[in-house]
């Protein structure tokens, strides 16, 4: 009988210390990660949205989430510690209702890197709803973000989900 070991987690030296993993020995691949977050906001609130065309009183809704979650994609090894500095050859952002109340941020970046991009896609659609709660939160802080979660990867050592090109 094979004996299958648990998971390690990967950012923490032998003697368990905080350490950056080493990728020079990995191959460049094409990776890409999908990565959602949703906003969902109270009845009256979305009704506003919805009538208003996603605007606010700072400016497009839409727009300005899709540009800071560019954004934020880019800085994503400048805000997690242990995140490599990647070349990103590709962001998709959209962002559409889901639902009557909920708008659904949906994340997708791609590299030929090393290492993959999971934590840029999930940086990004979560700096996107932030700024959606930040657009909107005039109208009320009863906002809630999330669930966040990783839809998909591939590339590297083992594909997830469904990810996006």
């Amino acid at each position: 009988m094979k004996r299958v070991s648990a998971p390690a987690l990967t950012h923490l030296d032998p003697d368990g210390r905080p350490a950056m993993v080493d990728v020079s020995a990995k191959a460049a691949t094409v990776r890409a990660a999908t990565a959602e977050c949703q906003v969902r906001f109270p009845a009256a609130v979305a009704g506003q949205l919805r009538a208003s065309g996603l605007k606010s009183a700072k400016g497009g809704i839409v727009d300005t989430a899709i540009v800071a979650g560019t954004l934020a994609v880019k800085r994503t090894h400048e805000l997690i510690p242990f995140c490599h500095p990647l070349p990103i050859d590709g962001i998709r952002i959209a962002i559409g209702w889901h639902g009557e109340r909920a708008l659904r941020i949906e994340c997708t970046v791609t590299t030929v890197h090393r290492t993959g991009v999971e934590m840029e896609a999930l940086t990004g659609a979560t700096v996107a709803a932030l700024t959606v709660y930040d657009m909107c939160k005039a109208l009320s802080h009863a906002i809630v973000l999330g669930p966040a979660k990783l839809l998909g990867k591939r590339g590297g050592k083992r594909d997830f989900g469904e990810a996006g090109a």
